[in-house]
């Protein structure tokens, strides 16, 4: 397979370079919307809405197994060539964008989502995740590689570097839907492990990819504490949630990981530190061209870490992450419901997810 890399993230803007220091003991809460919301909000990549206004073909000839998930677009895929945008309506909607199939000179696809939506229209809690995964499941995907800005909870995790979480601590409100067993049917999948471990010591491996002294952590109990959003932390939560073990946080895990794992989807989270959260008293005042530094370094280095671990997918020694045999039929056997007691409706939202478990003919 031919080199593939993905610019996965930012551009930096043209009024970073000549910004204000941000007196962030005065004005702490400017370095997190300066985090997400501002850079989020207005520094879209213009390539991004490019290749979603394309002209492509809205089918695709055979299954993709591995997707990307964004949190806040690509700017280029090298070697990589749009073949197709997918509109996928589920039964619990339609997805936060099209998908876009994406192929490497050698032909392998990748597929393509934008968690938040093209022009980032949607906040942490109004991500369509349902939609999102299940339209995913059905083109083929057994794969998911998401990325997200996390800010770091620890020293030891400064900007710049990356995080591969093992764990979550799952701290939003029940306002997302995070199950796709309800309504008329009961499932209780196992979430002990939330993340592939498998994907993880992959994107381990892939480390020396990343520039500038940036690390990969791994195995360090990195819990991914969760928060709802949109707005960010207090500074006693914050200090709370290192007390309990965490290591870093964001707005993206949950309900994305459940929702694959209950797709008997293989999914793994990169998540890339942007700058340290709100628990430090004594921080030294940051500015914006620092942070854009900090935010354009981590997209590079995304860049260079997916061409890498792409590459390392598609070996042979790695297929069970393209067949999904690992987790196969770990929700049909959760499922509580007799299929005598499902509804018509029921059955045809499940069979949109499963159509081995619940075929047509099935009354």
């Amino acid at each position: 397979m031919s080199a593939a890399a993905t610019q996965i993230l930012r551009r930096q803007p043209t009024w970073a370079s000549t910004a204000s220091p941000i007196d962030i003991s005065a004005r702490r809460i400017q370095q997190h919307q300066l985090r997400y919301s501002t850079f989020r909000a207005r520094v879209r990549p213009l390539y991004v809405r490019k290749v979603f206004k394309m002209s492509l073909p809205n089918t695709y000839p055979r299954p993709v197994t591995v997707a990307i998930i964004g949190g806040t677009g690509i700017s280029h895929l090298e070697h990589f060539t749009p073949t197709a945008s997918l509109t996928v309506p589920t039964p619990w909607g339609n997805p936060s964008s099209p998908i876009i199939i994406l192929e490497t000179d050698a032909g392998a696809p990748v597929a393509f989502i934008a968690r938040h939506g093209v022009h980032h229209q949607y906040t942490p809690t109004e991500v369509p995740s349902r939609a999102n995964i299940a339209a995913l499941r059905s083109i083929g995907v057994r794969t998911i590689i998401a990325f997200s800005a996390v800010g770091s909870l620890r020293e030891e995790i400064p900007p710049r570097d990356f995080v591969v979480p093992s764990q979550i601590i799952d701290r939003t409100k029940g306002n997302r839907p995070s199950t796709f067993f309800e309504g008329g049917v009961v499932a209780h999948v196992g979430f002990s492990d939330p993340f592939d471990a498998k994907i993880g010591k992959i994107v381990k491996r892939c480390e020396g990819a990343l520039s500038g002294g940036a690390k990969i952590h791994e195995d360090k109990t990195l819990i991914d504490k969760r928060i709802e959003g949109p707005q960010f932390s207090t500074r006693a939560e914050s200090k709370l949630y290192r007390a309990w073990g965490g290591d870093i946080i964001n707005m993206s895990a949950v309900p994305e990981s459940k929702l694959a794992r209950e797709a008997e989807i293989h999914y793994a989270m990169i998540c890339m530190a942007t700058d340290y959260d709100c628990f430090r008293d004594d921080a030294p005042p940051v500015n914006v061209t620092e942070v854009m530094g900090h935010m354009k370094a981590n997209a590079l280095n995304a860049q260079h870490l997916v061409g890498h671990l792409l590459e390392e997918l598609v070996k042979e020694e790695h297929d069970d992450l393209h067949t999904g045999v690992a987790l196969k039929e770990s929700a049909k056997y959760a499922i509580c419901t007799s299929p005598a007691g499902m509804s018509k409706e029921v059955k045809e939202r499940l069979r949109f997810l499963f159509p081995d478990y619940f075929p047509a003919d099935d009354s």
